[in-house]
Parts: C-alpha cells; sequence; structure tokens
C-alpha cells in the first residue's frame, strides 16, 4: 500500500501489501481489508491494521522533503483515539479569499510608499537646485 507520492503505508506490524485484483476496504480504525474481485462480502480479508499515531507537536521536526518526523528517529507509538475518514482530503489551514485580500492590500502598500519616496527624492532635488541658484 503506497500514498499518492510513492510513500510505503506503513502497518502495525510493517508495510501492507495489497494482492492484485481486489477492492481495498479501510476501516476507520486503519484496519485494511481486500475482497478478491468477483467474489461476495462474505470473503473479505483482513491483511493488516494501518499505524495510526498522534505524536506530541513538540516532538515533531519537519523535514527537508516536507515529511515530519520524531526527533530522535524512534517510531511514534500507535494511539487508539486516532481515526480515519474516508473520502477526505486535508484541507489548508488558510482562507484564500482573505490570503488574498491581504495580499492586494499590501502590495497597495507598497506602491504608496514607494510613490511617497519618489516624491521625497524629487522634493530632494528640487531644493537642492533652489539652494544652488541662489
Amino acid at each position: 500500500l503506497q500514498t499518492r507520492s510513492r510513500l510505503q503505508v506503513v502497518g502495525e506490524s510493517g508495510p501492507i501489501s495489497i494482492p492484485p485484483s481486489t477492492q481495498v476496504s479501510i476501516g476507520a480504525d486503519g484496519t485494511v481489508s481486500v475482497i478478491p474481485n468477483g467474489q461476495t462480502p462474505s470473503q473479505m480479508t483482513q491483511l493488516g491494521r494501518i499505524k495510526l499515531v498522534n505524536p506530541p507537536e513538540s516532538q515533531l521536526v519537519h523535514g527537508d522533503d516536507g515529511l515530519f518526523r520524531v526527533k530522535g528517529g524512534k517510531p511514534a507509538l500507535p494511539d487508539s483515539k486516532v481515526v480515519l475518514v474516508q473520502g477526505s482530503i486535508e484541507g489548508s489551514n488558510v482562507n484564500m479569499v482573505s490570503a488574498m485580500v491581504d495580499m492586494v492590500s499590501m502590495a497597495r502598500q507598497f506602491d504608496m510608499q514607494m510613490n511617497v519616496l519618489k516624491t521625497a527624492s524629487t522634493d530632494a532635488q528640487q531644493a537642492s537646485q533652489v539652494l544652488n541658484v541662489t
């Protein structure tokens, strides 16, 4: 069993392998079961259970590859309170509309500040010319 980025999914007793020509079902507790194509649900076979963990944030380190790891490299312990929700996709923690409004606002503030600097520079040049004439 692999993620979309081809990382191995780890079960409680090691990596989980899915046989070809099967329908996969994953329960909320991480139980991975398969039904061979053309067979009835009564012939479901349990392959293993995905290792569900919930380490404290203070123990996580952000890796260069974008993945989080537990400090010290030791594996996190399974947590029975963690559940999987099928069909859900993790969302962003950023409100896109608010972020866009903030970005446009900051761009306008930057433009205004640049105009103030240009005006101050022009005024300084004109004041210098007036002082040089007299």
